[in-house]
């Protein structure tokens, strides 16, 4: 588990004019991209596209070039010193490998969608002079990628809004934190921001919501399968007690061990053990037991950590969560010649996906996601939190939560276009002969 790759410094001369000579190359290609992929007025009778106009070219190319010197600002105020830049917090750049997955994972996402849109929107028409062309289907794929942008900029700010309303008990002492770049991500607030957002860009672009969501929703469990792995390399969303005769039970180091790409300390210690470093309940090793009182054979969750380095053995659910998102992109893939109507793959992956979040939700031991407990205690209903104890079955989480609402809007869509004979379990109604 490396949760740090490696750290660029940036404390000589030469290394900062570097890092600013990239940041504006960086700023002037995506400018550049924004100019060049803009779309020209279609003729509705040859198919071909003709030129896009200036001022259009202009705008997106501004957008994008903001949108850019948006990011490159905070990336240089978080990589360099104060002496080189206003407020500059000199921390570097650290390679996470949760973020390079995350962002393996979003690309090859986006990748495969173009590629699936283009062959779902596939016209080949006769053009004079270009033979049999298709007309339709690169200028889906054009916008699917323009559509990437904004979904990451919705996921964002949706996974940062989900993660600070199940964690406002901390937030609530000081707001400003909320716009800090510390804190976390939650997938199923990303998951509602990106969705809003595609919506949005389908109204405006006047494309069929559904039809869209059938051909992008498994790139979004593909995506995921990567994603779960950076959780894993970072020990976030980590799993309960496995005791330590589990075969299945993992560790995540502390600082003092999490060591770099080339063997050293990478400063930065794994999300689960700064949990269990401060978490005073107790614990029977051999069978991953928390208790909140000590007895016999328990030992306190925060003292053995500090003692070994590392976590108790916990389940490895980044992992379960991975495999199970890798065999639902493979499957809906394939479901995708059986569909009936657009919103069928959706629909699919609603049910399937909440089912499969359920079912490892069950095996999660990261409180910090998000309880029922959690949220009477941050409403100060301590009478009720204690009625719902943390380890109890019916403390269930933010995520359990949405994944019932989503199962229900899936088996809804699902029952709203079912044809009548199959509704009454008699399979599809034959045709007249």
């Amino acid at each position: 588990m490396l949760p740090v790759l490696l750290r660029l410094s940036f404390t000589t001369l030469w290394m900062q004019l570097l890092l600013y000579a990239v940041a504006v190359g960086v700023v002037a290609s995506v400018a550049v991209n924004g100019w060049k992929g803009t779309l020209g007025p279609v003729d509705a009778e040859t198919g071909k596209e003709g030129p896009a106009p200036l001022q259009d070219k202009l705008w997106r190319a501004v957008g994008f070039a903001a949108a850019g010197g948006f990011l490159a600002y905070f990336g240089l105020k978080y990589a360099l010193p104060a002496d080189a830049f206003p407020g500059g917090k000199g921390e570097g750049i650290p390679l996470h490998t949760y973020g390079l997955l995350l962002a393996l994972g979003f690309t090859t996402a986006v990748a495969v969608a173009a590629r699936l849109a283009q062959d779902e929107w596939r016209r080949v028409t006769l053009v004079p002079g270009r033979g049999w062309v298709d007309t339709e289907g690169p200028q889906k794929r054009e916008q699917v990628m323009d559509l990437a942008f904004w979904v990451l900029v919705g996921g964002l700010v949706g996974s940062r809004v989900l993660f600070v309303l199940v964690n406002w008990q901390d937030y609530a002492r000081d707001w400003t934190q909320v716009f800090s770049l510390g804190g976390g991500l939650v997938f199923y607030g990303g998951l509602i921001g990106a969705g809003l957002a595609a919506y949005l860009f389908a109204r405006r672009h006047d494309l069929d919501f559904l039809r869209l969501a059938d051909v992008c929703i498994p790139t979004v469990s593909l995506g995921q399968c990567l994603g779960r792995l950076g959780c894993f390399s970072a020990g976030c969303c980590w799993g309960d007690m496995a005791g330590s005769h589990s075969h299945t039970g993992v560790t995540f180091p502390g600082s003092g061990l999490a060591q770099d790409l080339f063997g050293q300390l990478g400063r930065a210690s794994s999300l689960a053990y700064g949990s269990q470093a401060g978490d005073g309940r107790f614990v029977v090793e051999a069978t991953g037991q928390v208790l909140h009182e000590w007895a016999p054979g328990a030992v306190r969750i925060s003292d053995w950590v500090a003692q070994h380095g590392t976590t108790l053995p916990v389940y490895p659910t980044q992992l379960f969560e991975s495999v199970g998102q890798l065999v639902l992109f493979v499957a809906l893939l394939y479901a995708r010649r059986f569909r009936r109507f657009h919103g069928h793959i959706f629909a699919l992956w609603l049910m399937a996906y909440a089912c499969l979040r359920t079912t490892v939700e069950l095996f999660r031991g990261d409180v910090e996601r998000g309880t029922l407990h959690g949220l009477l205690e941050s409403l100060g209903a301590q009478g009720l939190a204690g009625a719902v104890p943390l380890e109890a079955w019916y403390n269930v989480s933010t995520s359990q939560f949405i994944s019932l609402c989503m199962f229900t809007f899936g088996a809804l869509l699902m029952a709203r276009h079912r044809p009548a004979g199959e509704a009454a379990g008699l399979g599809p109604t034959p045709s007249a002969a």
